[in-house]
């Protein structure tokens, strides 16, 4: 359904060092540099991050989340870690089991450098 996903950044460098380090832990390459963009090629989907191109200050979205895929929960918990190191907030619960309608997931939750909640999940074995 999706081809991307962009968000907005105040500060590119910053943005970049934060999630190469954070992707890392999900086995994603480093970014590739595009002017006032990066962006995160995978078999699945592009991620990027940008200086809004109007020239308004980035803000984040009041109730939106990007979820990015993790293989396990020790990777989930190496993604959440890595997030904290490279300046990322913890949010929520700590990383853990969630249960709701018959799906068991492993979630961690961060808010990026500039505010943006970011969440990496494991779908568990029912």
């Amino acid at each position: 359904m999706f081809s991307h996903i962009m968000i907005g950044t105040n500060d590119l460098d910053k943005a970049k060092a934060f999630y190469d380090n954070l992707l890392s832990t999900l086995e994603v390459r480093p970014a590739k540099v595009d002017g006032h963009r990066i962006f995160y090629f995978t078999k699945t989907g592009v991620f990027s991050v940008t200086k809004p191109i109007n020239g308004e200050p980035a803000t984040c979205a009041n109730g939106g989340t990007i979820g990015f895929a993790a293989n396990s929960p020790e990777q989930v918990d190496k993604w959440h870690a890595a997030g904290i190191a490279a300046g990322g907030t913890p949010i929520e619960n700590p990383p853990g089991i969630r249960e709701g309608a018959g799906n068991k997931l492993y979630l961690a939750y961060l808010r990026d450098l500039d505010g943006n909640k970011i969440c990496a999940m494991h779908r568990l074995p029912s």
